[in-house]
């Protein structure tokens, strides 16, 4: 562990400090104007357990991007030092000014997710995702140097280049969105280089859902341990947890944040167990601190016992979806990574795909495109058409195409193509 006396701590002592710790938070954000109007004459010593907190108003991403830029910030008596900011395409972004405070905070729980997955000050690590306003080279970037490991700061694209980096200075570990790994390798195919020849060890993958037949395809082709980091611009970027060797489900650093699951339509508690939309609360963030934010991904509460690694931690599911990446076709209700899964089941299926929905005269069309590789038997598209309709009792048309034919982003897959002129 990276700091053995938090990581590990009993669960009575680290709700006493979470409780401080949401009293202290409270104080900070009713110092703002716009959080005490919305906060209702809600008092810091008014919190007298957990579960008083879980009374006070949930935040929306709306809120956040109508208090563009420093409507709800609250670190402006400690000066602000960096802005990262979301990527989301419409409206106003969501802006997350760090004081400097929050800046070495990130590189904390960084560093533990790092020690989490394997990593140590010998490892050499690359980093794949951007650095800029987007948070996650950033956010390995300060970890790693915390850790003390060496780090090959590639930032995004020019994936031959990060090829030849990575086989040249003798990478360990791999650092990147979660689909990044599929496009290495397809280059490395193209170009001839041996994947054996590199000397990765160790994925920390994240910013997008991906299903367990992903992960064992990344883990099969690369012969790495892929290790699933949790974390969002709104929360201070990548770092919020991260699963351990025990594949327990994944640690999220409590004495850090709050972690709640709420029915996603009422917003009221779901028990240990059962899925909803993951809340998260900051307890230590002085630039953009959150109180009970939705933020629209979807898992569980898997445990609040002591893992098998010795962390304490509460452990939650991998993410399973967005309540906002959820497609409506014909009254049937699904998610991306429900095709996922089932294509990856099939011999010779690629893992790039997309699901286009279209109108026309006659209604809406649903068409899942996936690429196949050389000698695939044509049938397949048969057998993932009566899954599909097995799965989600739907019949959508199955386009299978050569692998390369789906345009390849620069940054997340795109999975979803939706053409319809009304929704």
């Amino acid at each position: 562990m990276f700091q053995p006396a938090q990581e590990a701590m009993e669960r009575e002592p680290l709700a006493r400090l979470q409780l401080e710790r949401m009293r202290a938070t409270l104080a900070r954000v009713l110092a703002v104007p716009a959080w005490a109007r919305r906060l209702g004459g809600a008092r810091p010593q008014d919190l007298r357990s957990a579960e008083d907190w879980t009374r006070l108003p949930l935040l929306t991403k709306d809120e956040l991007r109508d208090a563009y830029p420093y409507g709800l910030a609250a670190g402006g008596a400690e000066g602000y030092r960096r802005v990262h900011m979301s990527s989301g395409t419409t409206g106003n972004p969501i802006l997350n000014p760090c004081t400097a405070a929050d800046v070495a905070q990130w590189g904390e729980v960084m560093a533990r997710c790092y020690v989490a997955a394997g990593v140590t000050a010998d490892d050499v690590i690359q980093i794949t995702p951007s650095f800029g306003l987007f948070t996650g080279g950033f956010g390995f970037h300060y970890g790693a140097e915390r850790l003390g490991a060496m780090v090959i700061p590639t930032g995004a694209g020019r994936t031959s280049l990060q090829l030849r980096l990575m086989r040249d200075l003798r990478a360990t570990v791999l650092t990147a969105i979660a689909t990044y790994p599929l496009r290495l390798i397809e280059v490395a195919r193209e170009e001839g280089l041996d994947l054996k020849a590199l000397a990765l060890r160790v994925g920390i993958l994240g910013s997008e859902m991906w299903s367990d037949e992903l992960r064992a395809r990344i883990e099969r082709e690369l012969s790495i341990t892929t290790h699933d980091i949790i974390g969002m611009t709104e929360t201070g970027g990548p770092g919020l947890g991260i699963d351990c060797a025990a594949r327990a489900g994944i640690h999220v650093w409590e004495d850090h944040y709050v972690a709640e699951i709420v029915d996603p339509v009422t917003g009221a508690p779901r028990p240990d167990g059962a899925e909803g939309e993951l809340v998260v609360s900051t307890l230590t963030r002085q630039g953009l601190p959150l109180v009970r934010y939705r933020t629209h991904d979807l898992t569980r509460v898997v445990a609040r016992g002591r893992c098998d690694c010795g962390r304490t931690m509460l452990r939650l599911d991998r993410l399973r979806g967005r309540t906002d990446d959820m497609i409506v076709f014909k009254g049937v209700n699904f998610y991306p990574r429900q095709v996922e899964v089932v294509l990856l089941r099939q011999a010779g299926v690629g893992p790039e795909y997309q699901v286009v929905l279209e109108s026309d005269a006659g209604g809406e069309r649903l068409t899942v495109v996936a690429e196949t590789e050389a000698g695939c038997d044509p049938a397949v598209a048969g057998r993932i058409r009566r899954e599909l309709h097995d799965l989600l009792a739907l019949s959508p048309e199955v386009r299978l195409c050569a692998a390369g034919t789906i345009e390849r982003p620069p940054g997340k897959a795109v999975r979803v193509v939706d053409r319809r002129t009304t929704r």
